[in-house]
C-alpha cells in the first residue's frame, strides 16, 4: 500500500500540532510522532481503522488517537489520508471529497 496525504490532511496535522505546541512543546512532539506512527501502520494494515459512522462506507475509515480522528479512504493500492479532526468537531462531508494530494 502507498500512503497519500491530501493537502487538507497535511494542513490539519500542522494546525493541530501548532495548537498543542502552544501549550506544551514536548506534548506536541509526542503527539505528532504517535500520529505518524499510527498512520504508518496503514501501509501494512489498511483495514485496521473502523468505518466512519457518518458515511457507513467500507472505503472510508478512521483511526482514533487520543481525542482525534485520522480519516482516510481506501483506493485500490493507496491509502488516502483525507483529514484529521478533533472528535468533538462535526465532520464536514466536504472533508471526505478528493483533495489535492502531497505524497
Amino acid at each position: 500500500m502507498t500512503l497519500v496525504w491530501s493537502s487538507l490532511a497535511v494542513e490539519r496535522l500542522h494546525e493541530i500540532a501548532q495548537y498543542i505546541f502552544q501549550g506544551n512543546e514536548e506534548t506536541a512532539v509526542q503527539w505528532l510522532d504517535t500520529v505518524l506512527e499510527q498512520v504508518a501502520q496503514l501501509i501494512d494494515f489498511p483495514q485496521i481503522g473502523r468505518v466512519v459512522p457518518e458515511t457507513n462506507r467500507e472505503d472510508i475509515r478512521e483511526l482514533l488517537y487520543k481525542n482525534y480522528r485520522i480519516i482516510y479512504r481506501l483506493d485500490g493500492e493507496a491509502v488516502n489520508l483525507l483529514t484529521i479532526r478533533h472528535g468533538k468537531q462535526i465532520l464536514p462531508l466536504e472533508d471526505l471529497k478528493p483533495h489535492q494530494t502531497d505524497r
